[in-house]
């Protein structure tokens, strides 16, 4: 199953890079959703290789699933890798530069099944494909709304 979403976000391209490669951030914001996540490398820079383990409850169920950093170009492309019993999958971010300070985001998710029950699931949820696509879509446009507003606060511009 695919879902892809784009957004132009009001921040220059240098700025967005950063927030998405600010690790630590995205580690604190699954603990606030109760997730546990365990860094699996000691590296602070994001060279592709940095990996995290990470346990989470869904449908009533605790999962658990490994996540890793597969690609990096920096200021254009970042890719997350994900395995688990059931499924896998790919987040890729593509940063397209539209001027200064317009910076146009594109979020692309693929999950692949690995077990006959997931693939069920996934052909579920693929009959509410168009609801599915506009949570993502809402989601993407959330989260860079959020990016935007980091960029306006004087604290978040450090030059």
């Amino acid at each position: 199953m695919n879902l892809s979403a784009r957004y132009d976000i009001e921040a220059p391209v240098d700025f967005v890079y950063r927030e998405l490669t600010d690790f630590d951030a995205w580690e604190r914001m699954a603990r606030r959703r109760d997730a546990e996540v365990t860094r699996q490398t000691d590296l602070k820079a994001p060279p592709p290789g940095l990996a995290w383990q990470v346990s989470f409850r869904f449908r009533g169920k605790t999962r658990n699933a490994r996540l890793h950093l597969s690609a990096l170009t920096p200021t254009r492309h970042l890719a997350v890798g994900a395995d688990s019993k059931v499924v896998s999958g790919n987040l890729t971010f593509d940063l397209l530069d539209l001027a200064a300070s317009r910076t146009r985001v594109e979020v692309r998710m693929e999950v692949r099944p690995k077990t006959l029950a997931a693939r069920i699931y996934l052909q579920t949820l693929k009959l509410a494909r168009k609801k599915l696509d506009a949570g993502f879509a809402q989601r993407v446009a959330q989260f860079a709304v959020e990016m935007e507003d980091r960029y306006r606060s004087p604290s978040s511009r450090q030059l």
